[in-house]
């Protein structure tokens, strides 16, 4: 496990140091919250407009449980295992790069931004199946950059970015298969 550890530590070292401050305000842009909010909120009034108005305030509402839930059980996993953020960790914090003001809470594992926006991913993708055949890719596309965008700003290693991705994938499959079950999402 130590090995895989000091791995993990040294990769995101080389990623954290490839970053270059004429690029940071695009990966500050992307690591913030509103980033995703603007987007999933244009694709529920698409929704809105497919499905009616009630359908996408059921989605939203849907939407805001499901991002409960996946910060739940993050922050169960972060204090759980109690792994520090690079930016707290000591050994590390003096090599990396921090690009935001400040370095989060202290635990790191595994990553609420990644889990989040790979659950939104997941749930919007499978949702629009009917609606948009093409493009629902571009929704995981995005999901990678926000959840590499905490790599870039040194906030967490790449294990806590592939673990949140992998939950938020679940999380997300699960509640749009609970969402259909009880007519939640067409």
């Amino acid at each position: 496990m130590d090995s895989i550890l000091h791995f993990d530590q040294q990769l995101f070292l080389y990623l954290n140091q490839l970053g270059s401050p004429s690029f940071d305000f695009f990966w500050l842009l992307l690591t913030h919250k509103a980033t995703n909010v603007v987007v999933y909120l244009v694709l529920a009034i698409v929704y809105g407009r497919t499905y009616g108005w009630r359908s996408s305030v059921y989605l939203i509402v849907w939407v805001i449980i499901l991002i409960a839930f996946t910060d739940q059980i993050t922050n169960a996993f972060k204090y759980g295992f109690g792994r520090l953020r690079p930016c707290h960790e000591p050994g590390v914090r003096e090599l990396m790069r921090l690009v935001k003001d400040s370095c989060g809470g202290q635990f790191s594992f595994f990553s609420g931004h990644a889990s989040n926006s790979f659950a939104l991913a997941t749930l919007f993708f499978l949702s629009f199946r009917k609606i948009i055949d093409r493009g629902r890719i571009l929704l995981f596309v995005l999901a990678a950059l926000i959840a590499y965008s905490r790599v870039y700003i040194g906030v967490h290693y790449p294990i806590d970015i592939l673990c949140g991705a992998l939950f938020g994938l679940l999380a997300g499959n699960l509640f749009w298969r609970l969402g259909l079950r009880f007519r939640i999402i067409q």
